[in-house]
């Protein structure tokens, strides 16, 4: 079990880039079998997966998110990153890092039923 924190600012403009942090203890993100992802809950709506980097280096994202997101990983920090830019309203959301131990397919790292460790989420709003 690893423990999982995200940072980031609570309010970002329109048209502007958000960087979120997540710090990861209790395991190295580049231990084998990991998958650390990116998932978001916007008010009122169901969680939406947003994309997901391996323990190999790997990334993996929505088609719906990929031409806006990036994930990114500090190993000597031991933080996975989110980047996305171009944010409008709909992206506010309470954005939370997950992670797995164990091996998941392509499909299966899409669903958010399949991430055993949850840090405890950040609001994003996106507002001028």
């Amino acid at each position: 079990q690893v423990q999982l924190q995200e940072s980031g600012p609570g309010l970002v403009k329109p048209s502007q880039t958000l960087s979120l942090t997540c710090t990861v203890s209790g395991d190295s993100i580049t231990t084998n079998y990991y998958y650390w992802t990116w998932i978001r809950q916007p008010p009122g709506k169901g969680l939406e997966w947003m994309g997901a980097i391996a323990y190999t280096g790997s990334t993996y994202y929505s088609p719906s998110l990929q031409s806006r997101a990036s994930i990114s990983r500090d190993n000597a920090k031991n933080m996975v990153h989110l980047q996305m830019n171009s944010l409008k309203p709909e992206d506010t959301a309470v954005y939370y890092c997950a992670a797995k131990a164990g091996g998941l397919s392509v499909v299966e790292l899409s669903s958010a039923r399949n991430y055993d460790d949850w840090g405890q989420g950040t609001q994003v709003t996106v507002s001028s």
